[in-house]
């Protein structure tokens, strides 16, 4: 079948071709994972040993390889007693370290369970409801980990330069039930958003009525730049200790989209006393991480620059997708009323706003027409878009020609759901 799509494609005709195309998740593409096949070759070398002999086949070292812990503190900007080399997804830590904050409580200012300046607090979950703030649009996989663990979540408006801070700063600064916030501040899911200076300054200093409040700073875009010119990582870590926070906030990131989706090396990096206490109840569940994926990938990404050079290849194979959407929406969809996208610098995903009361339309007809998007609400609290007009878009795993003719056919739907609720209006 030509992808090729022809000059007078209207909806039906799109309908007619019988494609079957998922843009739905941020997957990389198999070219893309090509690019690190030296990691699946090197599963079979019996050069098992870490720098210092350690055998790496066998249990221990809970916290990481030292060389793993040196990688991520090299590429996260921090110093290695600061990070935890753990498994291959920085999700399983969110999780885990909201469940141990639910059950054991994390280290804050007050008094401790056990008498101590310092220690561990009340759980989470001894403190009555709770709530987590939720930057929306953001990311359906965060606002899943609440909901499964009956964490009331307030969403909060994701601006063009990061999350509503003046709302954030009202929120929490008399409400002690709120425990945290969800943060991507880097390419933020799904809006490509980066946090503004000032904003990562506020977020640090910021007084808040819980003394276990704790930012999880989800830095999963972190390497994942589409221009030349990338963003300036923050230095969150640095910049809560400055303000007299060191523990508030828990940074997570990954190399799943860098290697293996699924496959890479995660990290938890954050003050001594988080740290100690992730270490902790990690050490219940689990007697040393997969030890021998961290040697893979300490011998295969090595140091940032080698790093950098990977994703210029990444770069290479995503950004052509990401200005296919662009200039397919241009072509139909500029001059639309209440119809807008964004450009993302860096990330995975593109947003396309529809007029109010049209994207779950859209992703219906969509769906009618083989296209497979991220339900219409998924990237707000509860699945619920007030004003059902947020639809991200997932360019990374199709081929580029695959790319371009989704985009028509998702440009199609937004111009039938559109054309549809005029009817009825009319």
């Amino acid at each position: 079948m030509s992808m090729t799509p022809p000059d007078d494609l209207n909806y039906e005709r799109f309908r007619a071709l019988g494609l079957r195309l998922d843009m739905s998740r941020g997957k990389p593409a198999p070219e893309q994972l090509d690019l690190s096949q030296a990691l699946f070759d090197a599963a079979a070398s019996t050069d098992f040993r870490a720098r210092d002999g350690f055998d790496c086949r066998n249990y221990g070292l809970g916290a990481g390889l030292p060389e793993a812990r040196e990688l991520g503190a090299e590429l996260l900007g921090v110093s290695a007693a600061q990070v935890v080399a753990a498994g291959n997804s920085s999700l399983e830590l969110m999780h885990d370290a909201f469940v141990f904050a639910l059950l054991h409580g994390v280290p804050s200012g007050e008094e401790g369970a056990k008498g101590a300046k310092g220690a561990e607090g009340t759980p989470w979950r001894a403190q009555g409801e709770i709530a987590f703030l939720c930057p929306a649009p953001g990311y359906d996989r965060h606002f899943a980990i609440c909901e499964a663990l009956g964490v009331r979540m307030i969403a909060v408006p994701m601006n063009d330069d990061g999350p509503d801070i003046d709302a954030i700063e009202a929120l929490v600064r008399d409400d002690a039930s709120i425990k945290g916030m969800w943060c991507v501040p880097h390419y933020s899911n799904p809006t490509g958003a980066t946090y503004a200076d000032d904003i990562v300054r506020r977020l640090a200093a910021m007084p808040a009525a819980a003394p276990d409040f704790r930012l999880f700073w989800d830095d999963a875009y972190r390497f994942h730049h589409l221009t030349d010119t990338p963003h300036a990582p923050h230095d969150m870590i640095a910049a809560c200790a400055a303000a007299g926070h060191a523990d508030r906030v828990l940074m997570f990131a990954s190399l799943s989209k860098v290697t293996y989706a699924g496959g890479g090396l995660a990290w938890l990096a954050a003050s001594p006393r988080n740290v100690a206490w992730w270490l902790r109840h990690t050490g219940v569940r689990s007697i040393g991480p997969d030890k021998l994926n961290q040697l893979r990938h300490v011998r295969f990404v090595r140091d940032r620059a080698t790093l950098d050079a990977l994703m210029a290849r990444h770069r290479a194979l995503l950004a052509p997708k990401f200005d296919a959407v662009d200039a397919v929406f241009r072509a139909r969809l500029a001059g639309v009323p209440e119809v807008s996208w964004n450009a993302p610098q860096g990330g995975y995903f593109i947003s396309l706003y529809a007029p109010p009361g049209c994207a779950r339309r859209t992703v219906e007809l969509a769906a009618e027409a083989g296209l497979v998007l991220t339900p219409a609400g998924a990237a707000f609290p509860y699945g619920v878009d007030p004003q059902d007009r947020h639809l991200r878009i997932a360019p990374s795993f199709p081929s580029l020609d695959e790319v371009r003719l989704a985009a028509h056919g998702i440009a199609l739907s937004l111009l039938r759901a559109i054309e549809e609720q005029g009817r009825r209006a009319a």
